[in-house]
């Protein structure tokens, strides 16, 4: 079923990882398989049995040809630097070589306590499984890079952390596991050589157009890779209305994917300040810092990557320094592009930036749905006698419409610039505004339907949505809704 595995990782040296065979669970299910995925990996779908994949996907039984470990990383968490955090619920079984030529990472989450666990469990609950199974689906569709969920089985043994819930495991896919922490662990033991051994890797694998460079050149092109892949990365989260909830640098990828989907969320009214993650007390990671956090996050991996850039400190250190500077304006330009493509604009033009603030605080000021928002704009592509004619459903999502009012006429005005009909305009539009996200109150009510009851059928159904999520899907109106002030989601939590 598997295909064959390449071990690049499981060749590095032993100070990169622990061995560690998944710990068995007592009656593993599968629950939930993602077929398109499995065969763009490579797999044998003619033979799958699902109580043989079950045992494969819980880690009861390790493929052929998998050498499963436990990785070794670090990270700063909310600010404060760990030295030794790792895989600690999370095996590596190995890389494959996908469809497309890409090596891709299979790793199990939720596997049992491994020499990283630092006295925790190993375990996942149920619940953050089918979250991240669907929201790392749902990124994917959305055209977000991300890792991917491969399947989730329940293990037959319950989990404690808030609540007893029923235990799970998690197949994921990444295009590596490579991370900014994972740099810092080997930093904080003064390791160069690994340093460089990483970086090597780094570029091998997600940056191969760099191979040809040499010496200092080399890493500081890696640094640059890096921060654009970032910066493009979080602009389309900011346009989503996207909050991570734990951008420590241990959840920062060299590929630029994004990872662990613990205390994530999704924006509903419009709120730059907004926090979902139980854990983040100071707003360290609201909506509005996510850029600037990344930033940060990018200028740690700068610091280990020093000594490579050049053995004059001073000057290694003003290149870094000088790439770090650059990202800001780089992502200024890919938010902006973001957003010039959800408001219809095709061209450039001076004043984008502020058309593009001033619907922002229109939509704050009204509390309105930032996904929907965006959606219905499209309806009001045309300009009629009046704004009710035409704009109806968008001005419905406001409370307090007065700055809309104001800021329609102008949007109008610098549409009537492009070169493209109303009906061209409001289609692309449409192809990049979704109509359905993985709101918080859908995904609590898949989550409980299935931990509480044994019910997948609500999760089989959300997850059918989301695979089309700009495609208006008749007869499953609610989805696109807001939750009812009865189901609002104010906080969102790990699972470890």
């Amino acid at each position: 079923m598997f295909p064959e595995f390449t071990l690049r990782y499981a060749r590095l040296p032993g100070r990169f990882y622990e061995r560690f065979d998944p710990v068995p669970v007592p009656a593993p299910r599968l629950v939930a398989f993602n077929r398109a995925l499995a065969e763009q990996l490579g797999f044998d779908l003619a033979d799958v049995d699902e109580a043989r994949a079950a045992e494969w996907f819980a880690g009861n039984v390790v493929p052929a040809g998998a050498e499963p470990l436990a990785q070794a990383y670090a990270g700063h968490q909310f600010g404060h630097f760990n030295p030794r955090l790792g895989d600690g619920r999370a095996v590596l079984l190995g890389e494959v070589t996908d469809r497309d030529g890409r090596l891709r990472d299979i790793q199990l989450k939720g596997a049992g306590m491994t020499p990283f666990s630092r006295g925790a469990d190993g375990r996942a609950p149920l619940g953050p499984v089918l979250r991240e199974y669907l929201v790392s689906e749902a990124m994917y569709r959305l055209g977000v890079p991300t890792t991917r969920a491969l399947a989730a089985v329940t293990t037959g043994e319950r989990v404690f952390r808030r609540v007893p819930e029923p235990g799970a495991v998690l197949t994921r896919v990444a295009s590596s596991h490579l991370r900014v922490g994972t740099f810092q662990y080997f930093a904080a033991r003064d390791d160069l050589e690994a340093i460089r051994t990483l970086a090597d890797l780094a570029i091998e694998r997600h940056y191969p157009a760099l191979q040809g460079l040499e010496g200092g050149e080399r890493y500081t092109a890696l640094l640059e890779a890096v921060a654009e892949r970032q910066a493009a990365l979080v602009a389309k989260w900011m346009g989503l209305g996207f909050i991570h909830g734990v951008m420590n640098t241990d959840n920062c990828t060299i590929s630029g994917e994004t990872i662990d989907y613990g205390p994530c969320a999704f924006m509903e009214a419009h709120d730059p300040a907004m926090v979902f993650s139980s854990i983040d007390e100071q707003g360290r990671y609201a909506y509005r810092n996510q850029p600037w956090l990344a930033q940060w996050n990018l200028a740690r991996l700068a610091e280990t990557l020093i000594p490579l850039i050049d053995d004059d400190r001073q000057r290694a250190i003003e290149q870094a320094t000088e790439v770090i500077k650059r990202y800001e304006p780089r992502y200024e330009a890919e938010w902006l592009a973001v957003m010039r493509e959800k408001l219809g604009l095709a061209r450039e033009e001076a004043g984008d930036r502020e058309l593009v603030e001033a619907f922002l605080e229109a939509m704050h000021a009204g509390r309105a749905d930032f996904t929907l928002a965006f959606r219905r704009l499209s309806e009001a592509v045309e300009e009629g006698e009046a704004v009710e004619e035409d704009a109806s459903a968008l001005l419905a999502l406001f409370e307090s419409d007065g700055a809309l009012r104001t800021w329609l006429p102008r949007w109008r005005e610098r549409l009537a610039r492009e070169e493209a009909s109303p009906l061209a305009i409001a289609a692309r539009m449409e192809a990049v505004n979704p109509l359905y996200i993985p709101r918080n109150h859908q995904v609590e009510r898949a989550i409980a339907a299935a931990a509480e009851h044994d019910d997948f059928g609500p999760f089989e159904a959300l997850a059918e949505v989301l695979a089309e999520p700009f495609t208006e899907q008749p007869g499953r109106e609610e989805y696109a809704q807001p939750a009812p002030p009865t189901e609002r989601v104010f906080r969102t939590f790990c699972g470890t």
